[in-house]
């Protein structure tokens, strides 16, 4: 066992710290305000190749493996969790699907685009009737000839105004249940196809999350992903990757709010010294510590079983899990620390408290996750 990132890996941990600390740091606090992302950051994420990291160089993309995402991420996250999950959903579930499922026409007409940033991607599977039950589609899609008459509305939709194609699960043959799923590209700008409301969110407030409603959309034969039927394997495949990203989104903000917190201590003073030097914080610094760092550590194992080709389902579900409860408890930790310092948005981290908690929910709760390890174990 190594333990010591490469030449590569540390290149990739340096641009994603420099671009966090000097391009998404200055704004950070009035995106998060005004709840609205910086589509020239967008475009410069683009432009580094954080959008379509782990692509294919034929399509595109960096041709990286899935350690160097996660560490990108760390970094993106430390800084701007809504950047992290913009970055996340392209990368985990929107291109790694497209370049795992999609035909060779689906892949050189939208994942070399999604790839270089030129347009963003949005994978839309939650109902108000399906979230953790991602089997219970009410969404349809009637299959036509050469085309798919779709009807529903999804929700919870990260990217979903920003995005320019989505991808689409919808029942296709109720009969089948789960096996009666597919999963479509649709373009945004179809008739039928309309934003719904943004909501008004705790936390990652700068990435944009809207309802989407599809009233009789044309969706060609052609931007059908896989065989008929495959739609809810396609969902579970990505998601199980995804998992991997959103665990280093987690560790991320973790990690950011000890660093912060650690700064601080040394700083702050009471009864004549730093806070640092009361045997109370210096323990509340030490777990910080320990729990990000085990974090990391089940991150990055769930990120080199994927890259070798291993089963990771279970790896990525303890990731995810482990380190969306550390997220939320450090980030606690880190308000305590600041006191009533810590309860003003200057600081920074009460924001990352906020945008800590959706990391317990979106892509699997802590709930399901406890559920697929518990399977993986019983096997």
């Amino acid at each position: 066992m190594d333990f010591n990132l490469s030449e590569e890996h540390l290149a990739v941990q340096e641009a994603a710290s420099d671009f966090a600390q000097n391009h998404l740091l200055p704004g950070v606090l009035e995106r998060d305000n005004e709840q609205k992302f910086d589509k020239e950051l967008l475009r410069q994420m683009g432009e580094l190749g954080f959008l379509g990291m782990m692509v294919s160089p034929e399509y595109g993309g960096g041709g990286m493996d899935t350690l160097s995402y996660v560490i990108a991420m760390e970094e993106i996250s430390k800084i701007d969790a809504s950047a992290g999950v913009i970055m996340s959903v392209n990368n985990s579930l929107v291109c790694w699907g497209l370049e795992c499922f999609g035909t060779e026409e689906q892949k050189q007409k939208y994942l070399t685009k999604l790839a270089s940033g030129e347009m963003i991607g949005a994978f839309c599977l939650s109902e108000p009737e399906a979230g953790s039950d991602a089997t219970s589609q009410h969404t349809t899609a009637e299959d036509k000839g050469d085309y798919y008459l779709l009807n529903g509305t999804k929700n919870w939709i990260t990217s979903g105004e920003t995005s320019n194609v989505c991808l689409v699960m919808a029942q296709t043959n109720p009969e089948l249940k789960h096996k009666g799923i597919n999963v479509f590209i649709v373009e945004k700008g179809l008739d039928g196809f309309v934003v719904g409301k943004k909501e008004d969110k705790m936390g990652i407030r700068a990435s944009d999350t809207h309802t989407l409603m599809f009233t009789d959309v044309k969706v060609p034969r052609e931007n059908r992903i896989g065989e008929e039927g495959f739609g809810f394997k396609f969902a579970m495949s990505t998601l199980n990757g995804g998992r991997i990203g959103i665990a280093a989104q987690a560790l991320g903000i973790a990690a950011g709010a000890f660093e912060i917190s650690l700064k601080y201590s040394k700083e702050r003073q009471t009864f004549g010294k730093p806070i640092s030097e009361h045997q109370a914080i210096q323990f509340k610094l030490s777990e910080m510590a320990t729990k990000v760092e085990a974090a990391r550590l089940l991150v990055y194992k769930a990120a080199r079983l994927k890259d070798e080709g291993k089963d990771y389902i279970q790896a990525s579900a303890m990731a995810k899990l482990y380190a969306s409860e550390t997220a939320m408890w450090v980030t606690t930790e880190a308000v305590q620390i600041h006191g009533g310092y810590g309860y003003v948005k200057e600081y920074h981290v009460e924001r990352l408290m906020r945008d800590a908690k959706i990391t317990q929910i979106y892509e699997g709760t802590s709930e399901i996750q406890k559920l697929v390890i518990a399977r993986e174990l019983l096997k």
